[in-house]
């Protein structure tokens, strides 16, 4: 026979695995909270910076430098059938150029293509009957290279990867944020409102500002 006790005992029992469970939660979203902000600390002053300078790269148009050569070219790699790789390999090796083959082009008096980085080109024309090439190369600066690596722009698979990696970690860390603000029960609907709130005013302006 269950007795009142018995039942008051088994109801105790169910709320401190609630409490502990609670606290566990809690304890474990300040902890993840704390560390992935410090792991991400890196990747959220980086994209800030360069939020900034993206929007004002007028402000940096000075830092670009050109370069324009002309040289021939070996005629062997010039047949019926150019050998694009070779071609674009000894001209990276003469120019000292780098970033990654791009957009190559082949028709019955020329081969084109480009070497391509962040903040960086270097177009290549190559005279198939003449068997000489010109190259201009634009470097565009330091930060330039920084604005492209926050749109991945020309930046290769690995740093496509090291984005969407930053932006999983900085959607964990808002989320354990608003775990911990879940457990401060004082705070949590003010907090809530408040985070509502900035939402709206972002989609305000959004609305305001975009044409």
């Amino acid at each position: 026979m269950i007795t009142e006790s018995d039942r008051l005992g088994s109801g105790r029992v169910v709320v401190d695995r609630r409490v502990r469970l609670r606290q566990w939660a809690a304890k474990t979203a300040r902890w993840l909270h704390l560390y992935l902000s410090m792991v991400s600390f890196g990747i959220i002053l980086f994209f800030a910076v360069t939020g900034l300078t993206l929007n004002h790269a007028d402000w940096f148009s000075s830092a670009v430098h050109t370069r324009q050569v002309s040289a021939k070219v070996n005629a062997a790699l010039l047949g019926a059938q150019p050998d694009t790789t070779a071609i674009a390999a000894t001209v990276r090796a003469q120019q000292h150029l780098h970033g990654a083959l791009d957009d190559v082009r082949v028709d019955d008096t020329s081969v084109a293509f480009t070497f391509k980085a962040p903040g960086y080109s270097a177009d290549v024309s190559v005279d198939r009957p003449a068997g000489t090439y010109t190259m201009t190369e634009v470097s565009n600066g330091a930060v330039a290279v920084l604005n492209d690596l926050h749109k991945g722009h020309d930046a290769g698979k690995a740093w496509s990867w090291v984005i969407d990696i930053s932006a999983v970690l900085l959607t964990l860390v808002s989320m354990t944020g608003l775990a911990i603000l879940w457990f401060i029960y004082k705070r949590r609907t003010s907090g809530l409102m408040i985070a509502g709130a900035g939402a709206a005013v972002a989609l305000l302006l959004y609305k305001i500002c975009v044409p």
